[in-house]
């Protein structure tokens, strides 16, 4: 039994004869009755009356025409679920991040949300370290990482240009100075964030490079709890610049250069080179380039050169192949 079978079963149904049905389905008699006779054949019921002249159904023909209706009408809907879905007017997308890289999301977020209301997005945290395998075993379609995954089952565009920075508070002895030295800062007590992360092993190893102590006195588990720590005047922190923007703006916090650390780190959007990107995916990287058009400055939207040195092009819609290189 398949829907076409049911198709002419509903037709004769609703015509009531054989031969109204073929007109309407510009089919032979013989074949509409064919496809019936196979039908019931399949069923083992019979569906019509054919001792009656308008064709009446049998109760097993009743019975099948209310669950035909019912399947006839769920592909009429699916149907057009998938032209609302091509056009943008349903779906969801996951993104994995974790607490930093969820930061440049906003912005791109608002935009998108602004273009295609009808999209439910879904930000997974995740720890930085996971995000690779999660977009890999599909459990989000994309991600945004602040180091290379060095996977080549991923690809992977910068979006977005940050640096690790040291922020006092604004009393701090430290806070009119231009610029410092590590060894300045041998005294000083940092707040840290408990995750460990391969830009706190770079620090580490600074300061060890140029002998200094680290005091690392007190590990908090948000960028906010660490900024709100700072601001009462309890420490410094190497934060992100990207999470302190606002901070800086309103004088709660300044930053000092530090002579010997420039601690740059390209943020990226990744997703699995095999994949067919869904509508709602493809969406998200046109705004996530129209937004590195439009704000400039630290966003980016380029081809990360450490996989694939030819130029970026946008992946093609589901169901359509992807060229990879």
């Amino acid at each position: 039994m398949d829907l076409a079978q049911l198709e002419v079963f509903l037709t004769v149904a609703r015509e009531g004869r054989f031969s109204r049905a073929a007109e309407k389905l510009r089919r032979t008699q013989s074949a509409v009755s064919q496809t019936i006779r196979k039908l019931e054949q399949e069923l083992g019921e019979p569906l019509l009356d054919r001792s009656s002249r308008h064709g009446l159904l049998t109760d097993a023909g009743r019975l099948l025409q209310e669950y035909a209706e019912r399947l006839l009408n769920l592909r009429g809907d699916a149907q057009q679920a998938l032209v609302e879905l091509r056009h943008l007017h349903q779906g969801k997308l996951a993104i994995a991040a974790n607490e930093f890289t969820a930061l440049y999301l906003l912005p791109v977020l608002s935009q998108f949300r602004r273009l295609h209301p009808m999209i439910r997005v879904m930000v997974h945290r995740s720890l930085g370290s996971h995000i690779p395998d999660d977009v890999l075993q599909h459990n989000c379609e994309l991600g945004v990482l602040s180091y290379d995954p060095e996977d080549r089952q991923l690809h992977a565009i910068v979006v977005y240009l940050d640096e690790l920075i040291l922020v006092v508070p604004p009393q701090h002895p430290l806070a009119g100075e231009r610029q410092v030295s590590i060894r300045q800062l041998g005294a000083e007590s940092f707040a840290a964030h408990i995750v460990p992360s391969p830009y706190r092993e770079k620090v580490i190893q600074a300061f060890k490079k140029y002998k200094t102590p680290l005091h690392m006195d007190i590990e908090l588990p948000t960028l906010q709890a660490i900024k709100s720590f700072v601001a009462l005047g309890s420490g410094v922190a190497f934060l992100p610049e990207i999470s302190v923007k606002d901070e800086l703006a309103r004088g709660e916090l300044v930053h000092i250069p530090v002579r010997e650390l420039s601690l740059q780190r390209k943020l990226r959007l990744i997703y699995r080179k095999s994949a067919s990107l869904s509508h709602a995916a493809r969406a998200f990287l046109k705004v996530a380039q129209s937004v590195a058009v439009l704000q400039q400055g630290n966003y980016r939207f380029e081809r990360d050169t450490r996989s694939q040195p030819r130029p970026w092009r946008m992946p093609r819609a589901s169901g359509q192949k992807i060229k990879t290189g």
